[in-house]
C-alpha cells in the first residue's frame, strides 16, 4: 500500500506505520509502530505504563524465542541475531521510553506483546542498517513467531514476578532479616515488661521480642521462595488457547532453556498451558505470600512505634532515631516517619491482593483478561516491599536504641509479676497481692512481703525478672 501523502494538519516529524486496520501516524523516531499508536490512543486511562521488571521479562521472553526459532531452523540467523541484539538492549533498559501503553488495556496484553515486537523489530531493521518502519524485520512474522499474546504475557508475567522476589524482595528481607537478629543479640539482657491485650504482662527480654520479629522475616523468605515455586511453570508455547497452534513442538523447552539461563532462574513448560492461560491461581498465590510478608513488616513497625512512644509521655523503652523533624508547629518533635511509611505499604499491598484475587478469579473459558493489572499489582508490591524493607532495616530498626533505666523501672512496678507468685502461695492469694498493690501503689514484691506470705529471700527468688523469661521445671514440693 503506498504510503499517504502529508496534509497541512499532519507535521513533518511522523512517519506512517501500517497494521491490519490500516495506517496510523507514529512520531518519526519512535521504535514503537502502528499497533502501539492504536494502544496509546484507545487506552489514556492512568498514565502508568509498565515499569522495567516487565520490560525486562518482555525482552527476556523475545530473545529466548529469537534464538529458539533460529535453532530449529524458523529464522534465518542474520534476522534472528539483529533481533536478539535488540531484544538485548530492551533487557538492559536502553529503550523503556518506547514502552508507553497504558497498564489499563486488552485483558490479554496484546498491545503490551505488539509494543515489543514493534519496538524489537524496528530496532533490529536499524541494527541491519534498514530504516525503521520498513519491516524488514516483521514484528509478527519474525519477532512473534511462534508466539500468542497469550502465552507471551503470562510467561513474561512470571519471569517477571519471579525475578522481583529473587533479586529484589528475599535480598532485601534478608537484610532486614540480619538487622533484626543483631539487635536481638544485642538487647538480650534487657528485661522488659510484657504486654498483652496493651496491658502488662510477665517479662520478657528484648532480645525475645526482636527475635520474634527476626522470625517472622525469616518465614516471610521462606513464603516468598514457596510463591517463585508457585510461579515456576511458563505458559510459552501454548499461543491462542493452549494447544501449541502455529509453533514447533520443541520450542516451549528451548525458549525455556534460553530464558533459565538470562534470568539465572529454573522454570519449566506449563503442566498444561489452556491452565497457565486460562487462570492466574499461580500469581494469586504467590502475591498471598506478599500480602503475608507486608503483614510482619505491618506488625513489626507497629510494635516499633508503640515501644518508641514518648519520649516522655509514652512506654519509652527504645529511642527511635531522628530522621526528620515531626511538625510543622511543634518545634522538637520527631515521628517514627519510617514505620508509618511501611504501615501505609502494608495497606496498599493489601489492596493490590484485592484487585488480583478479583483478577485471578475471573478467567473465562480459554483465557484470563486482567493479564495487565494482576501484573502491575503484582509487581508493585514487590518493589514496595522490597524497598520498604530495605529503609525499615538501614533508617529505622538498625538505628534504634534501648532505654534501660525506663524498662527496669516499668518492671519492678508492674503488677504481673504476681504470676510468679502461683506455684508459690497459689492463685487467690497471688490475686490478693495483685489487688493490693494496684490499690495503694507498692510494688509486687513489697505487699507479699508485708503480707507474710513470702520472706525477703524468697520474694527475691521468685520475683527474679529474669528468671520469668525463660521455662524452668516446678518442684513438686
Amino acid at each position: 500500500m503506498p504510503e499517504r501523502p502529508e496534509t497541512e494538519d499532519e507535521p513533518d516529524e511522523v512517519r506512517i506505520e501500517r497494521d491490519s486496520l490500516g495506517e496510523m501516524s507514529v512520531p518519526v523516531d519512535a521504535y514503537w509502530g502502528a499497533q502501539t499508536q492504536r494502544a496509546i490512543e484507545n487506552f489514556p486511562i492512568s498514565g502508568i505504563p509498565f515499569g522495567r521488571r516487565f520490560i525486562r521479562a518482555l525482552g527476556i521472553v523475545k530473545k529466548a524465542a529469537a534464538r529458539a526459532n533460529a535453532e530449529l531452523g524458523h529464522l534465518e540467523s542474520p534476522v534472528a541475531e539483529a533481533i536478539t541484539e535488540a531484544a538485548e538492549e530492551v533487557i538492559g533498559g536502553e529503550h523503556d521510553d518506547a514502552f508507553p501503553v497504558d497498564v489499563f488495556q486488552t485483558g490479554s496484553g496484546t498491545s503490551s506483546n505488539m509494543n515489543a515486537n514493534e519496538v524489537i523489530a524496528n530496532r533490529a531493521a536499524e541494527l541491519r542498517g534498514e530504516s525503521i518502519g520498513d519491516r524488514v524485520v516483521h514484528p509478527n512474522d519474525h519477532v512473534n513467531f511462534g508466539q500468542s499474546s497469550n502465552d507471551v504475557i503470562p510467561t513474561a508475567m512470571h519471569v517477571a514476578a519471579v525475578e522481583a522476589l529473587r533479586k529484589d524482595l528475599i535480598p532485601a528481607l534478608t537484610t532486614l532479616e540480619e538487622t533484626l537478629q543483631r539487635k536481638a543479640s544485642a538487647f538480650d539482657t534487657v528485661i522488659k515488661t510484657g504486654r498483652t491485650h496493651l496491658q502488662d504482662a510477665t517479662p520478657i527480654r528484648l532480645g525475645q521480642e526482636f527475635d520474634g520479629y527476626r522470625t517472622q522475616i525469616t518465614h516471610g523468605i521462606e513464603r516468598a521462595e514457596e510463591g517463585i515455586g508457585h510461579l515456576s511453570e511458563l505458559a510459552l508455547g501454548g499461543t491462542a488457547v493452549g494447544t501449541g497452534l502455529n509453533t514447533d513442538p520443541r520450542f516451549p523447552e528451548r525458549a525455556i532453556e534460553s530464558i533459565n539461563a538470562q534470568t539465572g532462574c529454573t522454570f519449566q513448560p506449563a503442566e498444561s498451558p489452556p491452565a497457565a492461560q486460562a487462570a492466574h491461581d499461580a500469581m494469586g498465590a504467590a502475591h498471598g505470600a506478599l500480602r503475608t510478608v507486608a503483614g510482619s513488616l505491618n506488625k513489626i513497625a507497629n510494635d516499633l512505634r508503640l515501644l518508641t512512644s514518648g519520649p516522655r509521655n509514652g512506654i519509652g523503652e527504645l529511642e527511635q532515631p531522628e530522621n526528620q523533624p515531626g511538625s510543622s508547629i511543634m518545634p522538637g518533635k520527631v515521628n517514627p516517619v519510617i514505620a508509618e511509611a511501611v504501615n501505609q505499604v502494608h495497606k496498599q499491598v493489601v489492596g493490590n491482593d484485592a484487585a488480583i484475587a478479583a483478577g485471578a478469579a475471573e478467567g473465562q473459558l480459554e483465557l484470563n483478561l486482567y493479564k495487565p493489572v494482576i501484573a502491575h499489582n503484582f509487581l508493585q508490591s514487590a518493589r514496595l516491599l522490597t524497598n520498604a524493607a530495605e529503609v525499615f532495616a538501614t533508617q529505622f530498626v538498625e538505628k534504634l536504641e534501648v532505654n534501660e533505666d525506663v524498662c527496669e523501672t516499668q518492671v519492678d512496678r508492674s503488677l504481673a509479676l504476681a504470676t510468679a507468685l502461683n506455684p508459690a502461695i497459689g492463685y487467690d492469694k497471688a490475686s490478693e497481692v495483685a489487688k493490693e498493690a494496684l490499690q495503694t501503689g507498692n510494688s509486687i514484691r513489697r505487699v507479699v512481703i508485708e503480707k507474710g506470705y513470702l520472706t525477703e529471700a524468697e520474694a527475691e527468688d521468685v520475683l527474679d525478672p529474669k528468671a520469668m523469661t525463660e521455662r524452668a521445671i516446678l518442684s513438686d514440693e
